[in-house]
Parts: structure tokens; sequence; C-alpha cells
């Protein structure tokens, strides 16, 4: 349960460092943040498109919960 806590306590570190060089290399960083924020902004692109593509294998479409309308 800790090693869990720990690894997601990481990620979140990492996620909220990638935004914050985000926001500072739109108002003109330092090299190293354009670099962090580049890669911050292509690991979004890759989990978005990972998502869509992971809803079309599904076959059904519609909610991710399985629920149906009628």
């Amino acid at each position: 349960m800790s090693m869990l806590l720990i690894v997601l306590s990481a990620v979140l570190l990492l996620v909220v460092g990638g935004c914050a060089c985000v926001v500072w290399a739109a108002r003109g960083g330092p090299p190293w943040t354009r670099a962090v924020a580049t890669a911050t902004l292509a690991a979004g692109e890759l989990v978005r498109s990972s998502r869509r593509s992971g809803g079309r294998r599904g076959g059904g479409g519609g909610d991710s919960d399985g629920s149906s309308d009628g």
C-alpha cells in the first residue's frame, strides 16, 4: 500500500512539474523549461490518442460505464 502511495505521489509531482514548465516556457523561460514543456505536451498527446484508439477497440461505443439508452 505504501509503495503505491509513493509511486502515485511521484507521478503527481511529475505532472505538476510538467504543467508548471509549460506555463513557464510560454512566458519565456529558460531553454530547459521549453524542453520539459515539449515532453509534457507530447506525453499528453500520447495519452489522449491512446484513450481514443482504446475506445474504438471496445466495439460498442457509448458511455464507459457500460450503460445504454433505451
